[in-house]
C-alpha cells in the first residue's frame, strides 16, 4: 500500500488530488480526514507565552496576599 500527505481545501464537497499523485491512484482508496483546528494554535500560543514570557518594563507580579484581596 502506498501513502502520501497533502493539505487541501474542500470545495462543493470535492477534495481535489495534486496533479503529482493523480496518476498513482486510480482504483479503490482510503481517505482518512483530518480537520485543522484553530484550538491547536492557540495552546501553542499559550505553551509559546509560558516558556518565553513577555519582559515589560516597570511590571511587577502580584505577590500571593495581593492576589487573593477581595474587594
Amino acid at each position: 500500500m502506498e501513502t502520501v500527505q497533502f493539505r487541501t481545501k474542500i470545495k462543493n464537497g470535492v477534495i481535489e488530488v495534486p496533479k503529482k499523485y493523480q496518476g498513482k491512484f486510480n482504483d479503490n482508496v482510503r481517505v482518512i480526514l483530518v480537520a485543522e483546528s484553530t484550538k491547536v494554535k492557540a495552546i501553542n500560543y499559550l505553551v509559546e507565552l509560558m516558556a518565553h514570557p513577555l519582559k515589560i518594563k516597570g511590571f511587577r507580579p502580584l505577590t500571593r496576599k495581593e492576589a487573593h484581596v477581595r474587594n
